[in-house]
């Protein structure tokens, strides 16, 4: 489902894109007009963006999310990443890309649905059917932020192909937890692999909730999280899990990640963006864009309140923003 309203986030495309990539794009369009109907509403194509080992994929623009700052260079996004399961530092991308083998790669989606299911990554993208690029915000607990132009699915889309149980109320994320492939889950014993994340089912269902499977027109890297991962952009970076191989649908609300390490005295369960809450050891009130370095406020939800905020309204006496 489309946005209907414009959020006060919301500029022109060509002042949200990088103007190289903007000034290719018809070029690219003709290049995949024979996968992609003339009328379609815009696309990256990964020529733009070529490197070795990852395949290019074609994907609509979605015009309706955009962005009120310049797309991060991919570069940097393939460099400044946390992933745990390759070191606790932000030199993880080497790493990753060599040792992370995203094909083949299985992905079980179960617990209470209809229609449990298991089937190679490729075969989810092909059954899902439809991918669409989306230009989002991330923005790290760590105080930085980025951007992002993620190819992939929603949520609801991975939903309906199971069909969950009126008693799921959860969705339960695991990445792999294979040390030979990871060797920071064999130099880090200490952490309660396998990396765990989840939303619950208003979550799951909401406009902005969406799976990656590219990025920059192309496999989303290994440093990443490929062959799939989440980006949920109202919330702290932390909750969006990399390398998802199960998606289990479970009525007990999962301990996450890092909320088992910080017993959720700074890592918490909802994790939504809120500048005028602060983590317990630095303040949340503004962010560092990677790139320009530019310090600016943060936004309440990062910029996404009127798509998410009715969520939690109800609840607001629970620890919503951590």
């Amino acid at each position: 489902m489309l946005i209907k309203s414009t959020p006060n986030w919301v500029i022109k495309e060509n002042q949200a894109t990088p103007e190289h990539i903007y000034l290719n794009r018809r070029t690219l369009m003709k290049g995949f007009a024979g996968g992609i109907a003339a009328t379609s509403i815009g696309a990256i194509g990964g020529a733009a963006f070529a490197q070795e080992g990852r395949a290019a994929m074609a994907a609509v623009r979605n015009e309706a999310y955009q962005l009120d700052r310049e797309l991060t260079p991919e570069d940097i996004n393939l460099k400044y990443n946390n992933f745990y399961e390759f070191g606790s530092h932000k030199r993880i991308s080497a790493n990753a890309e060599e040792n992370l083998v995203s094909r083949p790669w299985q992905v079980e989606i179960g617990g209470l649905v209809n229609n449990p299911m298991t089937l190679d990554v490729d075969e989810l993208i092909a059954k899902v059917g439809g991918l669409e690029e989306r230009l989002y915000r991330l923005r790290c607990v760590e105080a930085w932020s980025m951007t992002v132009p993620w190819i992939g699915f929603t949520f609801a889309k991975l939903a309906s192909l199971v069909e969950p149980l009126g008693s799921a109320k959860y969705l339960r994320m695991e990445t792999f937890g294979d040390p030979k492939m990871g060797n920071g889950i064999a130099t880090q014993p200490w952490y309660p692999w396998p990396y765990v994340e989840s939303i619950t089912m208003d979550e799951v269902a909401n406009e902005l909730a969406f799976l990656a499977v590219g990025a920059y027109g192309k496999q989303v890297s290994n440093s990443m999280g490929a062959p799939i991962r989440m980006h949920l952009p109202w919330k702290y970076g932390f909750k969006s899990i990399k390398s998802i191989v199960k998606f289990t649908f479970v009525e007990e609300r999962p301990i996450g990640f890092w909320e088992e390490i910080s017993s959720a005295r700074e890592y918490g369960f909802w994790a939504n963006v809120n500048p005028e809450v602060p983590h317990p050891r630095w303040s949340q009130a503004t962010e560092r864009v990677l790139h320009t370095d530019e310090r600016v406020p943060t936004l309440l939800y990062n910029g996404y309140a009127e798509q998410v905020a009715d969520m939690y309204a109800g609840i607001e006496g629970q620890e919503l923003f951590r």
